[in-house]
C-alpha cells in the first residue's frame, strides 16, 4: 500500500508543478503580448499644434460628435497639423478619400466633414477587426486595406508592418525623404507608397514630457493669486496697481514662482503642453475660446485648482465652476508648462 501512497503523492506534486508552470507560461505569454504590442491609448491624449490648426477645433469637434468619435478629437487635430498645418483649403487632405484628385475640396469645413467621416469609418472597421488605434492613424494615410493587413499580422501596429505594407504596394521602389524622423531612422528614405512614418508624424503632436507642479510651487502661485480675490477685472491690467485681466493675472502670479509667461492668453496657450481637462492638476492653466472678439482663437485663461474649479480674473477676480454651461461651451482644455 505504501507504493500506492507514494504514487498518489508523486502525482499530486507533478500536477501542482505542471499547473504552476502553466500559470507562469500563460502569465508570461500575456505579458509578452502586451509588451510587444505597439498600441497606445490615443483617446483624450495631450495636444500641441499650431494656432492655424487650433482654429478648426470647434469644426472638428462638431463633426466628431456627429460621428460619435469625439474621444479622437486631439488625434484629428494632429492629423490636420501633419496634412496641412491648417493652411490649405483641403485642411485634412481628404479629397482622395472621397475618390477625388488631391486638393479638389476647396472648403475647410467640407474637408473636415469628409476627413472625420472617413476616420470614423476606419475606427469602426478597426474595432470589428480588433485592430489598434495606431493602425487607424496609419490607415488614414494608406487606406482601409492596411487594417486588414494588420489584422492578418498580429492585430497591432508596428513601424515594421507599416514599412512592409508600403514596400509591397510600391513594389520595393524607394523615394528620398529628408524629414528628421526618416533621417534618424534610415538615413532619409521611404517606400514610394503613402508615408510609412505617418503614425510618428501624427503622434509627435500627442505626447507630453511635462510634469505637474509640486505642492510648493502651487502654493506660491495661489498665495499670490488669493491676494487679489475680489479685485475688479480690468482689460489690459497686469499688476496690483491697475488690477488684472485674465492673462495679466496668470503672468503676474506665475512670475512670483519664478515662471515667465507671455502676456496674452493665446501666447500663453502656445507655450504650453495641451491636456484634456480630465488630466489637469492644480497649477495647470485652463484655456477658453470665443469669450469675446479678440482676433485670436484663445481668449481667456484661468488657473486650475482641482475639482473642476479654476481661479480667474472674472469680474470680480475669484473662483469659477468649470462645469457650468458657459465655461463648458467655451472650454479648449488645460495647459502645462513645457519642460
Amino acid at each position: 500500500m505504501k507504493w500506492k501512497r507514494n504514487l498518489i503523492i508523486g502525482s499530486v506534486a507533478f500536477l501542482s508543478f505542471f499547473s504552476l508552470l502553466l500559470f507562469v507560461a500563460i502569465f508570461m505569454s500575456d505579458d509578452s503580448s502586451s509588451s510587444s504590442s505597439a498600441g497606445m491609448d490615443l483617446e483624450g491624449n495631450s495636444l500641441s499644434v499650431s494656432q492655424d490648426t487650433l482654429k478648426y477645433r470647434s469644426l472638428v469637434e462638431k463633426h466628431a460628435k456627429k460621428e460619435h468619435i469625439e474621444d479622437y478629437l486631439n488625434v484629428l487635430l494632429a492629423i490636420i497639423e501633419v496634412e496641412s498645418g491648417g493652411k490649405l483649403p483641403d485642411v485634412m487632405q481628404s479629397s482622395e478619400s472621397k475618390g477625388l484628385p488631391p486638393n479638389t475640396i476647396d472648403n475647410p469645413e467640407e474637408s473636415i466633414q469628409q476627413g472625420v467621416t472617413y476616420f470614423a469609418e476606419l475606427v469602426h472597421s478597426a474595432k470589428s477587426l480588433a485592430v489598434d488605434d495606431q493602425s487607424v492613424i496609419q490607415a488614414y494615410n494608406y487606406g482601409g486595406s492596411f487594417l486588414s493587413y494588420v489584422a492578418q499580422h498580429g492585430k497591432n501596429y508596428s513601424f515594421e508592418l507599416a514599412e512592409s505594407f508600403s514596400k509591397k504596394q510600391a513594389n520595393g521602389e524607394k523615394a528620398a525623404y529628408t524629414h528628421p524622423l526618416a533621417v534618424n531612422k534610415n538615413g532619409g528614405w521611404r517606400y514610394n507608397y503613402g508615408n510609412m512614418f505617418y503614425v510618428e508624424l501624427v503622434t509627435q503632436y500627442l505626447t507630453t514630457t511635462s510634469e505637474k507642479f509640486n505642492d510648493k510651487t502651487v502654493q506660491i502661485i495661489m498665495d499670490e493669486a488669493l491676494k487679489y480675490e475680489g479685485y475688479p477685472y480690468v482689460f489690459g491690467g497686469y499688476n496690483p496697481t491697475t488690477s488684472f485681466d485674465c492673462s495679466g493675472l496668470t503672468q503676474w502670479v506665475f512670475q512670483k514662482a519664478g515662471i515667465s509667461l507671455p502676456r496674452v492668453a493665446q501666447d500663453q496657450y502656445d507655450v504650453m503642453e495641451h491636456l484634456p481637462l480630465s488630466e489637469a492638476e492644480p497649477g495647470d492653466l485652463v484655456f477658453f475660446h470665443s469669450t469675446y472678439d479678440a482676433g485670436t482663437y484663445v481668449t481667456h485663461v484661468g488657473i486650475y485648482v482641482g475639482n473642476n474649479r479654476m481661479y480667474q480674473a472674472g469680474d470680480p477676480i475669484g473662483y469659477a465652476d468649470l462645469t457650468s454651461d458657459y465655461w463648458q461651451a467655451h472650454l479648449i482644455g488645460a495647459g502645462r508648462i513645457k519642460e
